[in-house]
This record gives structure tokens, sequence and C-alpha cells, in this order.
């Protein structure tokens, strides 16, 4: 006989970790289902940042920042593929739950501007403590239940044609759950799943694989066989700025660009503004010779290391050896075997237009969006890292609407059906902001848990 909860949650990083948090904080009985042997999933992998505005942190440091303006940049960085009422979602309830992830326990330790930020808004977290905190506060409620290696392996509907049974798998068994008043999966995208890569992102093949071990899709399939429809496809992108050595374990990724390095192919040419989304210059790089491309930048730019950084902590990645450092350009294109006299020349125009306050060749006039100024290129020593591109995440899925529930072919919400997170399409379009992924994770299994829970007592 299956067991009821209100709830039912699939997958345990941080959207389902909110989702679970939101429902029990309300008294309502959930189950969460995650098929690894221990909680976070990919939430684990991210960059740190979560994309807030008008917080605290950003007033202590005199950043100016709204709503408004982090749906504008959201937009534009989208390039208006985005589905806007989804990103006003976001943008309605960013601050209340940014504040709801700190009285639950949740650490922010400082604010950086990153790529899609106007001013600086990547609050940054340590992802273990925050997601150890959210499950412990979950535990606390004493209204939640983990079952942690258990993969969920079908939906079905009850007798009233709503998603309301979860089939799933532990220690060889087979187990059915009822949720009386919804399911909500928050089970990742197929970053790890070659057979769906090759399908939807074949342009992809050459981009290293780092995704959480369990981003194989299973989730996108259980709702596909009931009708759901995808978005965002089409705009599948890797992610710009890892060395070739980086793993799942160890990520050695950099985003020196964002400080004021520009970016050469083995040819000593720069290919891309370097102040676009870093999705964006992940594309251009895949077109470069051998998929090969290299950070070059000085001592200036070294300095703004930030120590424990996920994206800008140079000083580590040079004490790994996976930085280059030279006296001279001449010295340093030797030692990454590019042409000297080419990377001289690129340098020197470079650092000639940057001076004239025009950079012609592709138009970089910012560090990063909007934000922050150009850096001349002269300080010695020199730095370079070889960089390529890896799919950490996809970014793309199940159609969801403003209420996380996963929506037919004709916009049609699937009842009893919501998702959030990675596995969730439409809401990035063809670029992406840095933070708002674990952004929309927290805000949007917050969401799914309020409507499932609000929404079935008028059903």
């Amino acid at each position: 006989m299956s067991e009821s909860y209100n709830v039912i949650v699939v997958g345990a990083g941080m959207a389902g970790l909110c989702a679970a948090l939101e429902a029990a904080q309300t008294g309502a009985k959930v189950l969460v289902l995650e098929k690894e042997r221990a909680i976070g999933g990919s939430s684990l992998l991210s960059g740190r940042f979560m994309a807030f505005a008008g917080t605290d942190l950003q007033d202590n440091t005199g950043i100016a920042d709204s709503s408004e303006l982090l749906i504008a940049d959201m937009l534009e960085v989208g390039q208006g593929k985005n589905e806007k009422k989804l990103v006003e979602a976001y943008g309605e309830h960013q601050y209340e739950t940014y504040q709801w992830l700190v009285e639950n326990g949740v650490e922010f330790e400082a604010v950086r501007a990153a790529s899609g930020h106007s001013v600086p808004r990547g609050h940054t977290i340590n992802p273990l403590q925050a997601l150890t905190s959210l499950y412990d506060q979950a535990l606390q409620t004493g209204n939640v239940s983990f079952e942690l290696e258990s993969a969920a392996k079908r939906l079905r509907k009850g007798s009233d044609g709503r998603i309301s049974v979860v089939i799933y798998e532990k220690d060889g068994l087979e187990y059915t759950a009822k949720a009386e008043q919804g399911v909500i999966l928050t089970c990742g995208g197929f970053s790890k799943s070659e057979a769906m890569l090759e399908s939807f992102a074949p342009q992809l093949h050459a981009a290293l694989r780092i995704g959480g071990k369990g981003n194989v899709g299973d989730g996108i399939k259980l709702a596909w066989e009931h009708g759901a429809w995808v978005r965002d496809l089409p705009y599948l992108q890797g992610t710009y700025g890892f060395h070739p050595t980086a793993s799942g374990e160890k990520k050695s990724q950099a985003h020196v660009f964002y400080k004021g390095a520009i970016i050469v192919n083995k040819k000593g040419k720069r290919f891309v503004n370097e102040s676009i989304s870093y999705k964006l210059i992940g594309t251009e790089a895949l077109k470069q010779e051998d998929t090969v491309s290299y950070q070059i930048w000085d001592q200036g730019i070294m300095n703004e290391s930030v120590p424990g950084d996920a994206l800008y902590d140079f000083e580590n990645l040079y004490s790994l050896g996976l930085i280059e450092k030279a006296q001279t350009i001449e010295e340093l294109a030797n030692l990454i075997n590019i042409p000297p006299e080419s990377l001289l020349e690129t340098i020197t125009k470079y650092n000639n237009e940057i001076q004239s306050g025009s950079e012609k060749e592709f138009g970089r006039k910012t560090l990063t969006h909007t934000f922050g100024v150009p850096k001349q290129i002269i300080k010695a020593p020199f730095y370079a890292m070889v960089t390529t591109v890896a799919m950490l995440a996809t970014y793309a899925g199940l159609a969801v609407n403003e209420n996380a529930q996963v929506l037919n072919p004709f916009n049609e919400p699937i009842d009893g059906l919501y998702a959030a997170g990675e596995i969730a399409g439409g809401f990035h379009g063809a670029g992406y902001m840095t933070g708002s992924s674990l952004g929309k994770a927290a805000i949007f299994g917050r969401i799914a848990a309020q409507k499932a829970l609000s929404i079935s007592v008028f059903h």
C-alpha cells in the first residue's frame, strides 16, 4: 500500500531542499526522493553565486541595485528569448527569498560582479554550508522524510486525472508513494547524458562533462511521458573558463577575463568581446582550432585574485601549476606555444585601443556586461591559462509557468506536476546571468511548494 504525503519532491539539490523546507514549514508532510547517496546534486558544483538585488550586503558596500534592474539585465542577457513572466516572478520574489535563506541559516559571504551584472550582485555562498543548513532545517520541522539512493522511475495519475503517484526504486525493490497535493521535480538536467546531448546539442561534443553525475535527464523523461513540453533546447551552451584538466571534483575554473584579461586562440588572435556572457564566449571558443584558447593577463590583474573564490582565485590555480608566468609577452607566448609576434601584436593593439577609450575590433567597453572599465595588459610578469569549455549545466528543460507548473504543448498546466531548478526551461533564454541558476532554484522551489499546497485546496 502506498504511503501518502502532501507533497513529493524528486531531487535534493537547492531547488528540492527549498521546496521541501517551504512546504514543511506550512505543516505539510513531505517526501524527498534523492537517487544519489548524499544530498546536493549539481548545486554542490556551482560557482557559489546567487543573484539577488537590494540586499543588506549590497547596501553595506554602497551598491545600488533593484529588482527592476535585475529583471532588465536578465532579459537583455537572454536576448529576449526568456519567458518574461518567469523572469518577472524571479524579480518579484528574489528579495524575500534572500531573507528566507538567511533566516534558515544560509550564510552569504560577499557580493561580486560577474557575467551579466550591471552592478555587483553575485552573493557568494559555500554550497555545502547552504545546502546542509536547508537540509537540517527541513529535518527539524519533523515533517520531511528523506529517502536517499531512491530513484524515481515513473509518475502515474490518480483517479482524478492528476499526477499523484511516484514509483521509485530503492535497494533493488520497487515502491510507490502518493502525493495528495503535488509532485515537484527538482532533479536536474542532462549534462551527463551523452544520448540526450548528442540529440539536442551535438555542437557541444568537444566540451568537458562536469555536471552532477545524476544529471542524466531522467526527470525530464518522467514528465515527457505525461505530455510535458520543453523550452530553450536551441540555446544549449557550454560554460567557458575551465582548465582542460577540470572535472566534477576539481573544477579548476577562472574568469580572469571579467577582471580584464583578454582571450586569444592558438594563433594569438582575439576572437570575442570578453565582457559578454561566458556562455556566448564558450560558443565562440568551440569554433577555434582544437577548441583551445588562452586567457592572457598581467600582474595588475593578477593582484585582483580573491582567495577561496570559485571564479577569481587565480593565485590558487597558479600554485597548482595550471597558470603559466613569464617576464615578457614573447616568453609567455613560447611557453604556451603560440606565435610570439602575433601575441605581441594583439596585446599592443588592444592596449593602444583601451588607452584611447575605444576597443574597435570586438567593441569591448566594460569588464562584464555593463560593469567595470577594461585595463591595459602592461605590468610584468604576464600570465596565461589554457582554457576550454565545459558542459556544466543544461539550462534547458521542461516548460513551466510562473507558478512552477509543468506545461503541455498547448501551454496548459499538467495537473499536479511542478518543476524547479535546472530541470526547468524558459528562464534563461539565449544567455545566462551568473547567480541566476541557484537563484531560480531557490525561488521557484519555494513557489512550487506554495502553489502545490494552495492550488490543491481549491482543486
